[in-house]
């Protein structure tokens, strides 16, 4: 529990310094450079100010509001959301001021160029802003991925699976989108269902009904799920036992046979591998996973981070799934991910080992997608010739 405190008092505490410093950057670069005349200065800064204080009570105050909770979280969360397209287009046209200053004598940070700046950056952040939320809100896109693999079955050669991935069922996203996530993959009529970690934001006990449409996911050889990071904020044990009460198998540094005989694999699941930072003795453990395997049968691994595919294709994993960065989810956020960890999206090789990192399903935060549209992914793996 100590962990789990520190942990989200760390993420507050970077949330909160990010936040802050943002809308003093906002406020500086497009309600004071400018020069506006001291009505228009004064609303935008209380927008701005408006806007932070919406994001604060969000983190520290939403669960003491009852049924406002609900549209303080809609309200906070999209103007996270524009406010991030905002400082990226006040960012980026800061450097283009930069460039062209450097390269006249005469001065071009002038209030005029501020004010004009500004008119930019507020029409590019609005147009943005609606494209991304009408992306954000759209119901995931089934995503069809054929993947050969060496050591495949011959005999299971087409078998699908239905991934999931950052659901996020929380704050924004509740039973009737959990519902009509179970209605797209039972259309699928896939093999298996994977849920690659990040299946909700809260607490059995604040949430634990909106996952209740899950319960009638469908697949021959069952639902099988890993945890994601969030999963440890919200109570990783508690969750395993919910979705076990729905009929979902939990795979937890573990692995089991699927089909039999020579249609036939080993289904193997890792928990997150910051599990470890929120409970002490948590976290993957791909040694475990993989102990005493018979190297001949083909494996897929369930693991929330694509970082265990460092790890786990020196084990000699045919296929790993992913989730976890959501594609960047909005853009450019894309390349901040990438600076962490290189696979982002989609399908990655190396060796003999793949790997397919899913965009999510849901999302996390601001409901908005730009570039990055949230997938169902229906994965049909066959024999490599």
């Amino acid at each position: 529990m100590k962990r789990r405190t520190l942990a989200g008092l760390v993420f507050v505490l970077m949330i909160l310094g990010v936040g802050v410093g943002g809308h003093v950057y906002l406020a500086h670069a497009l309600a004071i450079r400018p020069e506006w005349p001291a009505p228009v200065r004064t609303a935008l800064l209380v927008l701005f100010g408006i806007g932070l204080a919406a994001l604060l009570t969000q983190i520290f105050v939403r669960r003491r509001l009852g049924i406002l909770s609900r549209t303080l979280s809609w309200t906070a969360y999209v103007w996270l959301g524009v406010a991030f397209l905002a400082l990226t287009a006040t960012f980026g046209s800061g450097i283009a001021i930069w460039l062209l200053g450097a390269t006249t004598a005469e001065p071009v940070d002038t209030a005029a160029v501020m004010q004009g700046r500004a008119y930019m950056v507020g029409a590019l952040t609005l147009a943005l802003s609606a494209v991304a939320l009408r992306g954000g809100l759209a119901p995931p896109r089934v995503q069809r991925v054929e993947i050969a693999l060496p050591r495949w079955p011959a005999a299971l050669d087409g078998f699908r699976i239905a991934q999931l991935s950052d659901v996020h069922i929380g704050p924004l996203l509740d039973r009737r989108f959990a519902a009509t996530i179970t209605e797209i993959v039972n259309g699928l009529d896939a093999d298996l269902v994977a849920v690659t970690g990040d299946l909700v934001d809260g607490s059995v006990a604040r949430i634990g009904a909106e996952v209740e449409p899950l319960r009638e996911l469908r697949a021959r050889h069952g639902v099988f799920f890993v945890t994601g990071n969030h999963d440890f904020y919200s109570g990783a044990d508690s969750w395993v036992a919910r979705m076990t009460e729905c009929g979902w198998r939990a795979l937890r540094n573990e692995r089991i046979a699927i089909g039999a005989g020579d249609a036939s694999f080993d289904l193997a699941g890792v928990d997150d591998t910051h599990g470890h930072l929120v409970e002490p003795g948590a976290g993957e453990d791909v040694e475990r996973a993989f102990a005493d395997r018979d190297a001949t049968r083909a494996v897929v691994l369930l693991a929330h981070d694509p970082a265990t595919f460092h790890r786990a294709s020196r084990k000699g994993v045919d296929l790993q799934l992913s989730g976890h960065t959501h594609g960047g989810q909005i853009w450019p956020f894309r390349w901040a991910v990438r600076a962490s960890v290189p696979w982002v999206a989609g399908l990655y090789r190396l060796g003999a080992s793949a790997l397919y990192v899913s965009r999510g399903t849901g999302f996390w935060g601001p409901p908005m997608r730009l570039g990055a549209p949230a997938e169902i992914t229906e994965l049909v793996l066959r024999r490599a010739s």
